[in-house]
């Protein structure tokens, strides 16, 4: 079997799931250690090519399917925010570049040095192998293309429930979740839902191999560099 990767950010860095002829997950520190993976398609769950103003197509048709788990797919914001290190320069350059003005949330702004190292790696000619997912996206496709009823976290706190229906949907997917290694990982690292998050990520990374794949637009526009902003699932 042709492997894949699917790929989440976690505190340590990113955890990636390898799927072939066995399943494996690898804690890499550095987003160059995700593209050493022997995998035909990188399936990563982080925004690639970034918009001159804030908000892009891909998120906005993905939020229409996601219902009240809309909320964890977050609007993108402008290039010019992303690249900022600073929290409140960072929410000048976003009012500048979105209509209407938007400020940058805390919890976004923790995402940008990620964003910020896959896209200083990132190529036209390297988007043919590395693919921008959304976990929650993926999941939707998983179910017959429904919301799914419970989150994963409910006030900041593990829901029991929304793991168990995403581990099921896995496993009714056909992803082989029970062959999975357990892993020993420091939950400080890498927590539980990243792991499931990077499983799902592996799904649409098999689909997006086999061309059975939906994208979020279906023609994606290109940023300012060329990059392709389009969500796959």
């Amino acid at each position: 079997m042709t492997p894949v990767v699917g790929v989440d950010g976690c505190r340590a860095g990113w955890i990636a799931v390898r799927w072939g002829e066995t399943v494996t997950h690898h804690l890499c520190r550095r987003f160059e250690d995700v593209l050493a993976l022997d995998a035909a398609v990188i399936a990563v769950d982080i925004p690639m090519g970034l918009p001159q103003r804030s908000g892009r197509l891909a998120e906005a048709e993905a939020r229409t399917r996601l219902g009240k788990r809309r909320s964890s797919v977050f609007p993108v914001p402008s290039r010019a925010a992303v690249m900022c290190t600073d929290y409140r320069q960072s929410c000048n350059a976003n009012l500048a570049n979105s209509h209407p003005p938007r400020m940058i949330t805390q919890q976004i702004f923790h995402i940008f040095p990620k964003i910020r190292e896959v896209d200083a790696l990132l190529t036209p000619e390297l988007q043919s192998r590395v693919h921008e997912v959304h976990p929650e996206v993926c999941f939707w496709a998983m179910n017959g293309e429904v919301p799914l009823q419970h989150a994963k976290k409910t006030k900041g706190r593990f829901n029991a429930q929304g793991i168990a229906l995403r581990q099921t949907l896995l496993e009714r997917a056909g992803f082989p979740l029970a062959s999975l290694p357990p892993a020993t990982y420091r939950r400080a690292d890498v927590g539980v839902d990243d792991l499931i998050d990077a499983c799902a990520c592996a799904w649409s990374a098999r689909r997006i191999l086999d061309g059975r794949a939906v994208s979020f637009p279906a023609d994606p526009p290109l940023d300012a560099r060329g990059l392709r902003m389009a969500i796959s699932a």
